[in-house]
C-alpha cells in the first residue's frame, strides 16, 4: 500500500500541474481574460496545498505568518509611500486588497520563501549558500514576472518599468526571509516545492515569450 502522505503529495502535484498547464493553454489559445481573472483561485490553491504538504515542522506556521506579514508590510510601504520597491500600484487581478496590497501578495511572499528555501536546503549544506540560493530563486521568479505584470493587471510602476530600486528591495527582503527560514531550522520533505517552483518558472516564461512576440 502506498503511504497516505505520498498519495496526498502526488494528488497535490497533479492538481498544480493541471491548473498551470490549463492556465498556459487558456491564455495562449483560449479566453485569456477569463484565465487571467482566475489567477486568485490558482494562487489560493497553491497556497493551501503548500500548507497541506509542507507543515511537518513546529516552526512552519510561524514562518508562514512571518512571511505573510513581512510581505504585506513591505508592499504597503511601497504602494503607499514608494519605499523599498519604488512607486507602483496593484491592479484588480489579484483580488482583495488591504491598503492597496492584495492579501494574496502576502501569501505569495510566504509561499515563495518556503518553496525556494526548501529547494535550496536539499542541494546545499552550507548556511550562507542556502540563503543566497534561496534568495536567488526568489529574485529569478520576480525577474520573469515584472515585464508581464502590467499586462496581467498584477501591478504597474509609475515609470512603466520596474526600477533598480525594486530589485534591490526584492534582494533585501528575500535575504531577510531566507535567513529567518534557516534560523528556524525548518525542514521540508518531498517534491511538492520543486514542482510548484518549476511550474511557476514555466508558466511565466511562456507568457513572457508570448508577450514579447505576439502579445497577450
Amino acid at each position: 500500500m502506498i503511504p497516505s502522505n505520498l498519495n496526498r503529495e502526488n494528488i497535490s502535484i497533479a492538481v498544480i500541474w493541471l491548473f498551470h498547464i490549463s492556465g498556459i493553454l487558456g491564455i495562449l489559445y483560449g479566453n485569456s481574460e477569463w484565465f487571467i481573472s482566475a489567477t486568485p483561485l490558482n494562487l489560493s490553491i497553491n497556497f493551501v496545498l503548500l500548507l497541506i504538504n509542507c507543515n511537518g515542522h513546529k516552526w512552519f506556521f510561524p514562518m508562514v505568518i512571518l512571511g505573510f506579514l513581512t510581505g504585506m508590510i513591505t508592499e504597503i510601504l511601497g504602494v503607499q509611500w514608494g519605499w523599498i520597491f519604488g512607486d507602483y500600484q496593484y491592479g484588480d487581478a489579484l483580488g482583495i486588497k488591504v491598503l492597496g496590497v492584495p492579501l494574496l501578495i502576502g501569501a505569495n511572499w510566504a509561499l515563495l520563501t518556503i518553496v525556494t528555501g526548501a529547494i535550496a536546503q536539499q542541494f546545499y549544506q552550507n548556511f550562507f549558500m542556502r540563503i543566497l540560493i534561496g534568495a536567488g530563486f526568489m529574485i529569478l521568479l520576480d525577474l520573469l514576472i515584472e515585464p508581464i505584470a502590467p499586462v496581467l493587471d498584477f501591478w504597474v510602476f509609475d515609470g512603466g518599468e520596474a526600477p533598480l530600486q525594486n530589485y534591490i528591495g526584492w534582494t533585501a527582503v528575500a535575504l531577510f526571509l531566507q535567513i529567518i527560514f534557516y534560523s528556524f531550522r525548518i525542514t521540508v520533505k518531498g517534491w511538492f516545492p520543486h514542482q510548484l517552483y518549476l511550474l511557476q518558472i514555466i508558466f511565466f516564461t511562456v507568457l513572457l515569450i508570448k508577450q514579447t512576440t505576439i502579445g497577450i
